[in-house]
């Protein structure tokens, strides 16, 4: 189910969404996003342990997907935004039933990955 260069192939959906949201930091970046509005520094302080770099990165290819949007402001210093556009806010919402699921299987998860390491 995977892409292959053979044009007459179609792409699975499962390949095109992990594409846009694989990764460690998208689908956290999307659930920050889906708060609202949010500036770079307040998305860096809130998903501890990314770096700046990584980030930007991120929030780039986020934006080339066309989920999320960059809004400049014409103010000095200028002030940038980012939020979900209408495809991220679909997307988000298509992600919440993920984010329950592990919500109600964490501590079976945590302790699974803690007996399979003894």
């Amino acid at each position: 189910m995977g892409m292959s260069g053979d044009a007459d192939h179609e792409v699975c959906g499962m390949t095109v969404a992990i594409d846009v949201v694989g990764g460690k930091w998208k689908m956290h970046l999307m659930w920050v996003l889906g708060a609202g509005p949010q500036r770079f520094g307040h998305i860096r302080r809130l998903l501890d342990g990314v770096s700046e770099k990584v980030l930007a990165e991120n929030l780039r290819q986020l934006e080339a997907s066309g989920v999320v949007h960059r809004e400049v402001y014409p103010e000095v210093p200028p002030r940038v935004e980012y939020s979900l556009t209408p495809l991220g806010e679909e997307l988000a919402v298509a992600l919440r039933p993920l984010e329950e699921w592990g919500d109600r299987h964490k501590t079976e998860l945590a302790a699974n990955l803690l007996a399979s390491a003894s």
